[in-house]
């Protein structure tokens, strides 16, 4: 069992049922996915960048990504419906809490000019979103290999009621969020 979801189960789910005053352990909040997103618009004019990016992303995250294509033609950036402009996975279960643990212990510390995540970045489900300007920040990822430097955009898709219990679940988690 990952080290994150052995903690969630003795300390955290507790304390959330205590501090937020639930009677059903099925209210108390919980993560339900995570998607990782890399969008690669170079990919129009060269494929090797969707390739590099597809490969971060599999050793990143543990699992074969899948290629999103575009929706809509947009003249001005030479797109056509059906060509590849990114990839993307979701993680459920282990390999989700695993991914978490190694974003907030080791990857979100080595990011440049650091000084904590935004709180307002929940949506009204109480899903958190947010975004890496490049995937060095991940250890896996050997610093010759990049060619390219390559964002993603992260969501933390939890399942619960309220967004403040959301963000209750992930300062539990020790997501470094900005102090107000």
């Amino acid at each position: 069992m990952a080290r994150l979801k052995e903690e969630y189960k003795k300390d955290i789910f507790p304390e959330l049922m205590r501090k937020l005053k639930y009677k059903n352990p099925h209210q108390v909040p919980k993560l339900e996915k995570i998607v990782i997103n890399m969008g690669v618009g170079e990919a129009v004019n060269d494929s090797k960048i969707l390739d590099e990016a597809q490969e971060h992303l599999a050793t990143i995250s543990g699992q074969h990504p899948i290629i999103t294509k575009a929706r809509k033609s947009v003249a001005a950036f030479k797109l056509r419906i059906g060509k590849p402009i990114g990839c993307k996975v979701t993680l459920r279960r282990d390999r989700m809490y695993e991914f978490l643990d190694r974003l907030i212990n080791f990857a979100i510390p080595r990011m440049r000019d650091f000084r904590g995540l935004s709180p307002d970045s929940f949506d009204r489900d109480g899903n958190y979103s947010f975004g890496i300007t490049e995937q060095l920040i991940f250890t896996e990822i050997a610093y010759e290999k990049v060619k390219h430097t390559l964002g993603m955009d992260i969501t933390i898709c939890v399942k619960c009621k309220r967004t403040e219990d959301s963000r209750e679940l992930l300062r539990a988690f020790g997501m470094p969020f900005k102090k107000a």
